[in-house]
């Protein structure tokens, strides 16, 4: 059984709540008070949730491994 999660963040200072991650993966993110957030903060491992978190125009979101701690998007925030 595979029970590896990816920890899911929105830096809400950062975030200009355009709406590009909630318009591209509603299961995951939603904009709530002009800012997006994700639907849940825990998630298991979705390749959409890395390609919205890379094309985000601030880069304000960030997925972590949860069990290594591994920033996985932005790359080189690790």
């Amino acid at each position: 059984m595979d029970t590896t999660r990816w920890l899911v963040e929105v830096n809400r200072r950062t975030c200009i709540g355009s709406g590009v991650c909630a318009s591209a993966v509603p299961g995951h993110f939603t904009v709530v008070n002009g800012k997006s957030q994700p639907v849940e903060e825990r998630v298991e491992p979705d390749e959409e949730v890395l390609d919205i978190a890379d094309m985000c125009p601030m880069g304000a979101i960030r997925v972590v491994d949860e069990a290594s701690g591994k920033v996985l998007v932005p790359e080189d925030d690790a």
